[in-house]
């Protein structure tokens, strides 16, 4: 199993969680989605993960990952 972290912008609430952890998890080869609102920090796990998918189904979502 593979993990990528990806910190974004906006995450505010319980509720930007569950959005980012909804929108994440329909992506191929993902099994999990963990979201620390504080620091903005979304961890990402599961096999043949695509870092460029991740952050654009972020940006989707309306949370834009930090470079």
């Amino acid at each position: 199993m593979e993990t990528q972290v990806v910190h974004a912008d906006k995450i505010k609430c319980g509720g930007c969680a569950a959005a980012i952890q909804e929108a994440l998890s329909k992506l191929p080869g993902v099994s999990g989605v963990e979201v620390e609102v504080a620091s903005g920090k979304v961890t990402v796990s599961g096999e043949g993960l695509d870092p460029q998918q991740i952050r654009q189904a972020l940006s989707e979502a309306g949370y834009p990952p930090r470079d």
